[in-house]
């Protein structure tokens, strides 16, 4: 046998062994890894997507919580990990604002493989029953014309609230002031008792308030009305170009083979079209994607980092 013979012969065994390792993904359970702290909407949601999504792949999926840093902690250790198809990143809008809020992450974009985008967590704005608005029209005017005098709730510096608030800002030229809290809960709570004129929370907990006439919702944060509030207009409705919201997307480390992507995202696709998981995810008023896509879902990463690098930008969040 000659060398030339003996090369070929070991090159197409082990493009064999490459076929069989990947027609065997999955051979163990894959982790999910979220950003955040147990408990929270973001780990909710990604236990019961978990559930659905390890059965439509053949195996279990399990939750890795890993918080720190706005999401940086859990998004460093998926850029890290080997690229098995093992460990999947759930990240959320932090990951595109991240990148303008701080000038040394250890990670970047080159660092992820996309699989698709899972969910939209619309946002909503509501006020202060005392503030004397009654509708979207109204309180523009009423900001245009209390700008420096009105002041908006967040759950924290680059939470989902704090960002829909600052592109309000950015794309109304309003200067309102924004007052930071520890969580989604007191910001509300002050909100409520008049501290504050208004706040663009999540819309199932804004919602919640509307419904026991605490607060007053005048309009929601999609490009389009949302369908639980048919009545209520979008903020881009009178203010073209405004949408915020969070979302929710699977990625994975870079080098994680494309059948391996394809294995994640076809399965991703029949859970997200689960009727079990769409009921449990209109119950957190989230809107699940029907077709994930890996190419859109960059696509749609370097649009969120360039919008929300502007709004950063215009209002000093940044931090180093």
């Amino acid at each position: 046998m000659t060398s030339l013979t003996k090369r070929i012969i070991a090159a197409l065994s082990l493009g064999v062994v490459s076929i069989a390792a990947h027609a065997a993904y999955p051979e163990k359970p894959v982790r999910l890894v979220v950003p955040y702290a147990a408990g929270g909407p973001t780990d909710t949601f990604a236990r019961a997507l978990a559930d659905v999504w390890g059965t439509k792949l053949g195996t279990t999926m399990i939750v890795e919580n890993k918080a720190g840093a706005g999401t940086i902690v859990g998004t460093e250790f998926v850029s890290k990990a080997a690229p098995d198809g093992y460990t999947v990143l759930m990240s959320t809008v932090a990951h595109a604002v991240n990148p303008a809020l701080h000038s040394r992450l250890s990670y970047s974009n080159d660092d992820f493989a996309p699989i698709g985008l899972a969910a939209r967590a619309p946002l909503a704005l509501v006020v202060n029953n005392d503030l004397p608005v009654k509708n979207l029209a109204e309180f523009l005017e009423y900001l245009k014309q209390n700008s420096e005098k009105t002041d908006y709730s967040s759950a924290g510096i680059a939470s989902a609230p704090h960002l829909g608030g600052a592109l309000l800002n950015h794309v109304g030229k309003f200067n309102a002031r924004h007052i930071p809290y520890k969580g989604s809960a007191p910001a509300m709570a002050d909100l409520i008792g008049g501290h504050v004129q208004f706040m663009v929370d999540s819309a199932p907990t804004a919602l919640a308030q509307v419904r026991a006439k605490t607060v007053r919702l005048i309009a929601t944060s999609m490009s389009e009305r949302l369908p639980q509030t048919p009545d209520i207009p979008a903020i881009a409705e009178a203010l073209p170009g405004y949408e915020a919201y969070t979302w929710n997307a699977m990625q994975v480390p870079v080098k994680t083979d494309k059948d391996v992507i394809e294995a994640l995202r076809s399965s991703l696709q029949a859970a997200l079209n689960d009727e079990g998981l769409m009921q449990k995810a209109d119950q957190m008023g989230l809107l699940l994607e029907s077709k994930p896509d890996p190419q859109a879902l960059k696509d749609f990463i370097a649009a969120e980092q360039k919008k929300w690098s502007a709004v950063v930008k215009a209002s000093d969040m940044a931090t180093n």
